[in-house]
């Protein structure tokens, strides 16, 4: 997401490096490519024009101070503002109501919404700790009901049943009283979507809304449609009263226009970021991180986060103390750190959220394909237990043999068993400078052992 973006504005902005004042003329040139930039990104023309007024606005005149040269100011400058369009900071959902909290969602047929549902429940109950039902009102749809019932088995959501023979308004109706008896904390409404905008959908829309009052009614659309996005959540919003935007698709969006025009056209917030088909690939829209990942910086924080829910911290403490004793770092440790990077959506995901890495060189970033890392792994997989534990046992004719069993090639075994070897170099000196000791002591502090446990 935002890759043309990024690499435009990043480019633009080391431009501007080296001056000793922000002026109107060196202001201008970046000012040009910056607008340039977000039209190629497909981001609606208002937005465009009050957004290089703005910028325009606050870095004429900048003095830069000691601590930032030119290029870093204007790079403040254009981050607030990027900021501001996008919303400031993440808007929440509101559950703050008699439970169940019923969440309304609409959106175009094919935008994602069916699967948002579910990844919406799974987000508030493992995140949030919530008791999640979910039912269809989506009679029109061929399948709809039951792709919603297996989504939501899926994600251990309850499922309420309805039927095509009942009317919208009386399944959501029937769905409250059921979520109220399974004492559910939130109840989401799947609606029927179309494949464009029609008056008899409004309508219908605008009844089951008004009949069930939702504390939050949310707009799925797909970010791939671009500007088009911003246009019909602003059609909706004339409608319903909506209480935030979900981007779906937004990982195959590399432009990132509609990110930067539904708060402003629209004046909802974006709560939520669908970032792949994954159940669990739902992010919270947090603008600053955005604006962040735009020009370069990375997004550190979410990355932190997602390690702290998805790495197995029983196998990271078991690897440091292994280490700690001196105990060298084999293949089945290796295949576990591949293992947890696509837990957390892959290296090209962790990449995006590293700062500067969109400044490394085409090739450099060929080399971290998530493919060449599932290779690895299932050449790890065709090796033995003794092997993955002893590579150094690893000769000629059993090369062949791992080759075989993994439909590669014995180059690529060479290739996994250089890396392995670099990565323990690496793991040796960690451990040699007392980075293990101090890993096992974070975790400690973080699960403190039971009174009286031997430390």
């Amino acid at each position: 997401m935002f890759d043309s973006l990024s690499d435009r504005l990043t480019q633009t902005l080391r431009g501007i490096s080296g001056k000793a004042r922000l002026t109107e003329e060196n202001v201008a040139d970046a000012l040009r490519d910056v607008r340039m930039a977000l039209l190629e990104a497909d981001v609606a023309l208002p937005v465009v024009r009050e957004f290089i007024e703005k910028v325009k606005t606050a870095a004429l005149g900048t003095v830069v101070g000691t601590q930032l040269n030119p290029g870093e100011a204007f790079v403040k400058i254009v981050h607030a503002q990027l900021v501001a369009v996008m919303g400031e900071a993440n808007d929440g959902l509101n559950l703050a109501t008699t439970p169940p909290a019923v969440v309304l969602m609409a959106g175009l047929q094919g935008a994602g919404k069916t699967t948002t549902v579910a990844k919406l429940a799974r987000y508030l109950q493992e995140r949030d700790k919530k008791k999640v039902a979910v039912v269809s009102a989506d009679v029109y749809r061929p399948a709809a009901i039951d792709q919603l019932e297996t989504l939501a088995g899926e994600v251990g959501a309850s499922f309420i049943a309805s039927s095509q023979d009942e009317a919208p308004l009386a399944i959501a109706e029937r769905a409250i009283e059921e979520a109220k008896k399974q004492f559910a904390d939130v109840l989401i409404i799947d609606t029927a979507g179309r494949l464009a905008i029609d008056e008899g959908m409004m309508n219908e829309i605008r009844t089951l809304q008004a009949g069930v009052r939702p504390i939050e009614t949310l707009f799925v659309v797909d970010a791939m449609t671009g500007q088009d996005a911003a246009n019909t959540a602003r059609a909706f919003n004339d409608v319903l009263e909506l209480t935030g935007v979900v981007l779906a698709k937004a990982d195959g969006d590399a432009r990132g226009g509609a990110a930067l025009s539904v708060r402003h056209i629209t004046g909802k917030p974006v709560k939520f970021l669908g970032m792949g088909e994954k159940s669990d690939a739902l992010e919270p829209f947090h603008p600053d991180r955005l604006a962040s990942r735009i020009l370069g910086m990375g997004d550190v924080l979410s990355l932190i986060e997602e390690a702290e829910r998805k790495v197995d911290k029983k196998k990271a403490q078991k690897l440091a103390r292994k280490l700690s004793r001196g105990r060298k770092f084999d293949l089945e440790d290796f295949r576990d750190q591949l293992q947890q990077m696509a837990s957390m959506g892959g290296v090209a995901n962790m990449l995006e959220k590293m700062p500067g890495m969109n400044q490394l060189p085409q090739g450099a970033q060929a080399q971290l394909d998530d493919g060449r890392f599932k290779q690895m792994s299932v050449i790890i997989d065709s090796m033995t237990p003794h092997e993955r534990r002893f590579p150094g046992v690893i000769t000629g004719s059993r090369k062949q043999r791992i080759a075989r069993g993994s439909g590669m090639a014995v180059p690529d075994v060479n290739r996994l068993l250089k890396q392995h070897k670099q990565v323990q170099k690496m793991m040796k000196k960690v451990t040699r400078k007392g980075g293990m000791q101090k890993m096992m002591r974070g975790m400690q502090g973080a699960h403190p052992p039971p009174p009286g446990a031997r430390r």
